[in-house]
């Protein structure tokens, strides 16, 4: 269930958000980043994923967030776990008031063919492949997204 503003407000200000981030690698493994058009994390490039809904499983919150972020469901099976990750931030979606705290489960998706039809949305203003090495020398990618680059070298 999404939540109006104000009560959402509330939350981010009163609680941690759990969240899922897709870590999406082609079969040349090179890793889907999208840059975020909002806060936070606003301008940067940053994993596909989303925040899961309240009474909404983690294999129903997977589906409807792959669908939304890449374009194609896929389900939770499909992916390996990387592990959970806290995510601070100074900001919140609205503004500079109060910080937020995501606990972001990190899934990694191999896929075995191209995504045909990224969405550009509220989240992100476009898509772009990076090799991993690439990404981790970008300043405008994000570091909590290079956490999950980093986790996967020291695997």
């Amino acid at each position: 269930m999404f939540l109006d503003k104000n009560t959402f407000s509330t939350v981010i200000e009163s609680a941690p958000l759990v969240s899922i981030d897709f870590v999406i690698l082609d079969e040349n493994n090179q890793a889907l980043l999208g840059e975020r058009l909002n806060k936070p994390a606003q301008g940067n490039w940053f994993v596909p994923g989303g925040r899961v809904l309240k009474n909404e499983s983690l294999a129903e919150a997977f589906e409807r967030l792959t669908q939304e972020e890449l374009g194609e469901a896929f389900s939770l099976s499909e992916a390996s776990l990387l592990g959970p990750y806290d995510h601070f931030y100074d900001d919140n979606v609205f503004g500079y008031g109060f910080s937020t705290h995501y606990v972001a489960i990190a899934y990694i998706l191999r896929l075995s063919k191209p995504l045909n039809d990224l969405p550009h949305d509220i989240q992100h203003g476009k898509y772009q492949w990076f090799d991993i090495d690439s990404l981790l020398k970008d300043k405008k990618v994000h570091k909590h997204t290079k956490w999950y680059f980093e986790a996967l070298q020291n695997t």
